[in-house]
């Protein structure tokens, strides 16, 4: 499928809501379950979907856009929502989130992107020169990759509850 800018705006106005839907007013016991060492919890994910919305997405948009292929991208610190999120709750990560993911889609709409930005190049720091529609389509796969990961997650609190249904479970796969 061909990366259309409307539809993936819409995807990414979504996420905020499925996450606030899921993830408000959840136990601690739910929010900082994880799937074992070196894995995230839904509250790690959220954390980590801020960072994104203050150091990745319009911030590299905008280097494509100023700069091209000439500048690259700072590098993106996966682990900086565990020192960030020290000491707030998941509520507040939510309500922080949610005010950034607004504040990065009006950002976007006020770039008035037109096709032929799509294919400005941009210069990623371990993955090379990569362009506007590469960069606005991971946006979007990245939040649809973490929204599955928080439900992954979840689900396996259930796991071995759920007796012989396990094998009709695939969410609890790996």
């Amino acid at each position: 499928m061909e990366f259309e800018l409307r539809s993936a705006r819409d995807i990414l106005a979504r996420t905020p809501v499925v996450l606030t839907s899921l993830l408000q007013d959840l136990p601690d016991k739910w929010a900082r379950q994880n799937e074992g060492p070196g894995t995230w919890s839904p509250f790690d994910i959220v954390g980590h979907l801020i960072h994104g919305e203050l150091t990745d997405w319009i911030p590299r948009t905008r280097i494509i856009l100023e700069h091209g292929a000439g500048k690259t991208f700072e590098p993106f610190d996966r682990f900086a929502q565990f020192e960030a999120s020290k000491g707030k709750s998941l509520n507040q990560l939510l309500e922080e989130f949610t005010t950034l993911r607004k504040s990065s889609l009006i950002a976007l709409d006020e770039l008035d992107l037109a096709t032929e930005h799509l294919e400005l190049e941009g210069r990623h720091p371990d993955l090379g020169v990569v362009t506007l529609r590469q960069t606005l389509s991971t946006w979007v796969v990245h939040d649809l990759g973490h929204i599955g990961q928080i439900v992954r997650t979840m689900a396996k609190r259930y796991a071995s509850e759920v007796g012989p249904w396990v094998a009709h479970l695939r969410v609890l796969e790996g």
